[in-house]
């Protein structure tokens, strides 16, 4: 858990930590959030992660709260404050302080919080530990590719996967084709080879761990496409995974208590795991 929060301009004692009451977050989930991963004390793919904040606030027309030089300057000293060697930075933006009013306040002011986490290093002898997986509706309104914090859907979807035992749901479209999970991209591998996941539109979110996977794949020469998948072509996959920011890459052996491929993780996925852990160390070393 942060021992030092940042809120506003104040660095502040986590338990000390608040927000107005009126804050357009707190009322409208008026805002969006970003997850950076911190490998010994450096961000991984922080650039990245800004351009995708920049891009959320953008589309939500919320301003900036700062430049990104200063916003840097921020993270470093949550990272240094709270010790930080593994872990992660969250960092939240919303439209601000103003009287309740569904349509934009005039003259509030962008709303800046955020908080650490420590967690493991990646570990990629984790690949001999598979994952699994139950599939649900996607009831997520039509603009996923915003990395809003109106997450319900994604609270529900995910509570229901707890519920019975799966690590997490991926969700399904009209048409029966896995979009995302509720926290995490989806991946399988045909029998022929191919590594698949959906392509980017606005009904996922562009994970930074799925770009590097994509460039991980492309650099190994891969075969690779991003294309929509069906329930059922996941379920006779050959190997299935998930990536994201706080997860990394996990394989995922079963699908809605039915197993992929043999039931356990897949050389792919396994091979994958080592060249983002190699990825890791050269972040690590400053490389």
């Amino acid at each position: 858990m942060s021992v030092i929060a940042y809120v506003n301009g104040h660095y502040v004692p986590h338990h000390e930590a608040a927000v107005h009451v009126e804050d357009r977050g707190y009322q409208f989930a008026d805002g969006v959030y970003e997850v950076i991963a911190i490998c010994a004390g450096r961000m991984i793919e922080g650039e990245a992660h800004l351009d995708r904040l920049d891009r959320s606030l953008g589309e939500l027309a919320i301003e900036q709260p700062m430049g990104r030089r200063a916003l840097k300057v921020v993270i470093g000293e949550m990272i240094r404050r709270n010790r930080l060697r593994h872990g992660f930075i969250y960092l939240q933006v919303t439209r601000g302080v103003a009287r309740r009013d569904h349509a934009f306040p005039d003259n509030a002011t962008a709303s800046l919080v955020m908080t650490a986490r420590r967690g493991k290093p990646f570990d990629s002898s984790a690949k001999a530990q598979g994952v699994s997986v139950i599939t649900t509706p996607d009831i997520r309104w039509k603009r996923c590719d915003i990395k809003s914090i109106s997450l319900l859907p994604n609270v529900l979807g995910k509570q229901k996967a707890r519920a019975s035992g799966a690590f997490e749901a991926w969700l399904v479209d009209d048409k029966g084709c896995i979009t995302e999970g509720t926290s995490s991209n989806a991946w399988i591998v045909t029998a022929k080879g191919e590594l698949v996941t959906r392509h980017i539109d606005h009904a996922i979110l562009s994970g930074i761990t799925r770009a590097m996977v994509l460039d991980l794949a492309q650099e190994e020469s891969l075969a690779l496409v991003e294309r929509p998948f069906s329930v059922d072509e996941a379920k006779t996959a050959v190997e299935a995974f998930l990536s994201n920011t706080t997860s990394f890459i996990k394989p995922v052996t079963h699908i809605d208590g039915e197993a992929v491929g043999k039931g356990r993780p897949g050389p792919l996925c396994s091979k994958l795991m080592d060249l983002y852990a190699a990825r890791l160390i050269d972040y690590g070393s400053g490389i």
